[in-house]
């Protein structure tokens, strides 16, 4: 089957939603389908690339131009509305890969939506976020979780997020085309539950199916030595937290719930800062930055357990499930998909978002290695049903069934 898989960021641009999509691109493509990838050109990079046996078009989109529309030059979004750019780089794309199938990950879609009638194609949709209905994609309001959309709130809080009249045309063009992708798409997949559910995607007549993110087959299986310095600077047995350092994942709610511990091992964290990030740390916290992929997975094999306290409806966090396949016990709050990858007191411990509960979380597991080790073992054994084998097959019967369902309707013409 020829699949078209689109996204705003691919590697070298790193990041959860990328590894997902390159992860899906590689395994369709072991299993025999022709697959190509359409996505933004990153650091300069513009044309046809290969990446295994997965083609990959990066194109040039018109806002991306205008670098003073990105508060991170390295990552200039997709807009919520057509941009002509991608649309012309799509249009040739789907034009030379003919695909059976097509793929959508976040907004680049809506550079796409014009031209699905000339595609001719299924239309599959993971939500990884909330951008169906939130135009600042995280479901959060003056740092709290939103309790749903209306349009004039949504335009004050965007137009606060994005600061000024950009804020009120990303909030207006996702508020129109979001009704355009309920129409269109032909499947959703989300997620988590709580993805689905926080969508409102029961509210809409389109079909929808709760597919996780995963992890390759051969997750946890790393050798005992990548080549970073930094690593070599860590003791063995840490607190290990891997993500942004913002806010939104909890970051000052771990450093303030680690501050009250008595004699812990080093906290490490390994991620990107932000304005936001803390400036003072507590003794014994070290921030480790841009390390690759494999060094930070390396780092899971050497810490006690990790942490991923996020104050969001985090949706899926495939750190978590990186961590489970490391065999590392997980403390996690409740937000979210967090509760459908973590079973509370089997494969690691989940709690309310406060530092004390937290705090005490973390207390418990320092405190006990046989409930570690209990945990390690759990969350090996779960772990497989996030697995590429697993959750791709899923992906692929999708992919079928929908190709088949077209073939059908053709016939009934």
């Amino acid at each position: 089957m020829r699949v078209l898989l689109l996204s705003q960021f691919y590697p070298p641009v790193i990041g959860g939603e990328e590894r997902h999509v390159r992860n899906l691109a590689i395994t369709l493509a072991a299993c025999g389908h022709s697959v190509s990838v359409a996505t933004q050109g990153a650091q300069g990079r513009v044309g046809i690339e290969m990446d295994g046996a997965v083609r990959v078009h990066r194109l040039r989109g018109m806002l991306q131009r205008v670098s003073a529309l990105f508060s991170d030059p390295e990552r200039p979004f997709a807009p919520p509305m057509p941009d002509p750019g991608l649309m012309l780089g799509l249009r040739s794309v789907l034009m030379q890969e003919r695909p059976e199938i097509i793929h959508a990950h976040n907004w680049i879609l809506h550079s796409f939506l014009p031209l699905k009638r000339f595609a001719r194609a299924p239309l599959v949709v993971t939500l990884h976020d909330y951008s169906l209905i939130c135009a600042r994609k995280n479901l959060m309001r003056r740092g709290f979780p939103c309790c749903g959309p209306a349009l004039g709130k949504c335009m004050r809080c965007a137009n606060q997020h994005y600061r000024g009249i950009k804020g009120d045309v990303v909030a207006a063009a996702n508020w129109i085309d979001a009704a355009l992708e309920r129409r269109m798409v032909d499947k959703f997949l989300a997620v988590s539950r709580a993805v689905a559910r926080l969508n409102r995607l029961d509210e809409i007549p389109v079909p929808f199916d709760i597919v996780p993110n995963f992890v390759p087959d051969d997750v946890g299986e790393v050798g005992t030595s990548v080549g970073h310095d930094e690593l070599s600077h860590l003791p063995d047995g840490y607190i290990l937290f891997v993500g942004d350092l913002h806010p939104q994942k909890g970051i000052n709610l771990l450093i303030d719930a680690y501050s009250r511990l008595q004699s812990a091992p080093q906290l490490v964290l390994i991620g990107r800062r932000f304005p936001e990030t803390p400036m003072k740390l507590p003794p014994n916290v070290r921030i480790l930055e841009r390390l690759p992929h494999a060094a930070i997975m390396q780092a899971w094999n050497r810490c006690l357990f990790g942490v991923a306290p996020s104050v969001w409806h985090e949706p899926c966090a495939t750190v978590v499930l990186e961590a489970m396949g490391h065999g590392k016990p997980m403390v996690v709050t409740d937000m979210g998909g967090m509760p459908e990858l973590v079973s509370d007191g089997e494969t690691g411990l989940v709690v309310k978002p406060e530092t004390s509960s937290l705090s005490a979380a973390l207390a418990r597991l320092l405190a006990n290695p046989e409930l570690r080790q209990d945990m390690a073992a759990a969350a090996k054994s779960r772990i497989t049903e996030f697995k590429a084998g697993a959750v791709v097959t899923r992906i692929d019967r999708t992919y079928r069934d929908l190709v088949a369902q077209k073939a059908r309707y053709a016939r009934a013409a």
